[in-house]
């Protein structure tokens, strides 16, 4: 378990599947993300046997609020590539539907995560796709945690009935402010 002030990440577990499965169903939420179909609990369960049981590439964690353990939402670094560095770091905030929160929950999971990626898995480098539409992530991602473009990837999503670029935004070992 990772905590700070305000959370806590602790491991996924298997009770708390159909809590993430509703949250990852959201439409709201559900176009933001590179899975764009609505998923069922035997899909939800089956990628936490890929994820969270059997990879050793996948960290997914539980953020939880730390003065009463409410499930607030989930994040981890997938795609570990050890012999580059890199992670691609998840996050988003369900509890109210919120996505990323005002309050400061999904800036204090994020930060536990990269002082987790960077420090003890020793990456170099933890990166993010988020979709040109996705204007609060881009916000958060460049203004609160200082992610930098790396690129873009033309055309890269269909979302209403049009296509959509998405980029890739990350953040090196030695721009990270601990």
């Amino acid at each position: 378990m990772i905590k700070s002030k305000l959370v806590r990440l602790r491991a996924v577990e298997k009770t708390d599947l159909a809590m993430l499965r509703d949250w990852r169903n959201l439409p709201q939420f559900r176009k933001n993300f590179r899975e764009f179909r609505e998923l069922n609990l035997t899909q939800q369960e089956k990628w936490f046997e890929n994820i969270v049981v059997a990879s050793s590439n996948d960290f997914m964690f539980l953020v939880e609020r730390l003065k009463d353990k409410l499930p607030l939402g989930v994040c981890g670094l997938v795609h570990v590539n050890w012999i580059s560095g890199s992670a691609d770091l998840s996050l988003y905030i369900g509890h109210n539907q919120e996505y990323i929160d005002d309050r400061g929950y999904a800036l204090e999971a994020s930060k536990l995560l990269l002082n987790y990626g960077f420090n003890s898995l020793n990456l170099h480098k933890i990166w993010t796709e988020l979709y040109e539409f996705d204007e609060k992530k881009i916000g958060f991602f460049t203004k609160k945690l200082h992610f930098k473009k790396d690129g873009e990837l033309r055309d890269n999503c269909f979302e209403e009935g049009k296509y959509w670029n998405s980029y890739i935004f990350s953040l090196l070992k030695s721009e990270h402010k601990k």
